[in-house]
């Protein structure tokens, strides 16, 4: 019986968390994020920064994470298809032959530097929230296609402006990068349409997703 009356009470504390957060939730202003997209970390060896901006505003969170969240949500941003389904797509596939839905996502929480996120799901007899890590929680969001949403206080402490003499220090810059960018992709422009397409199952099926997104790129280019 003691152990029954432990594990009753371990329920309702789990019950009431939920139920306390969704509250805390509920009383902030929700804003809705868009990915604007994933770049190396300037500051973290072999990490990526994934940048969020605020739909109707132009503040952006920058999140620093790891190499494999950064390779499963910028295949999805590039719109390519891995030859097996990868660790979120199997969430996706799961979560559909079972009728739940991601309703949203919902960053709620920065403590330390680190974003605190859960899932918002529904199977069509009661919603649950699910605890996360951002990184997974975005990645998740783009293949349900589903809002992602933070509140204001976290915009207003993790939320960065660009000034304009940064915009103007970029625009005198971006010269230079399209160069580099040319010469990347020129080594692509000797090839068919139909040897690009052959190239990009090759480097699909190699997962070598970088190279895959160049030559997509330069297939786009001439369609």
């Amino acid at each position: 019986m003691p152990c029954l009356h432990y594990f009753t009470n371990s329920i309702r504390f789990v019950v009431n968390l939920e139920f306390s957060i969704e509250k805390t939730w509920v009383r902030m202003s929700k804003v809705k994020l868009n990915v604007l997209g994933i770049s190396y970390s300037q500051t973290q060896s072999g990490a990526y920064a994934l940048v969020l901006s605020e739909e109707n505003g132009k503040r952006r969170i920058p999140i620093i994470i790891g190499g494999f969240e950064a390779q499963a949500i910028a295949i999805q941003l590039e719109g390519l298809t891995p030859p097996r389904p990868l660790t979120h797509d199997l969430f996706l596939n799961f979560a559909k032959s079972f009728d739940v839905e991601l309703l949203d996502v919902q960053i709620y929480k920065l403590e330390e530097g680190v974003f605190f996120s859960k899932l918002h799901c529904d199977n069509g007899k009661k919603e649950v929230y699910i605890d996360a890590r951002t990184s997974d929680s975005i990645a998740l969001a783009l293949r349900f296609g589903c809002p992602i949403y933070t509140s204001e206080e976290i915009l207003e402490k993790a939320g960065i402006v660009l000034d304009i003499e940064e915009e103007e220090v970029q625009t005198e810059k971006k010269p230079e990068k399209k160069e580099s960018k040319t010469t990347e992709s020129g080594a692509y422009k000797q090839y068919s349409i139909e040897e690009l397409n052959t190239m990009l199952e090759e480097a699909v099926m190699n997962e070598d997703y970088e190279k895959a997104s160049k030559i997509r790129d330069e297939i786009n280019k001439r369609t």
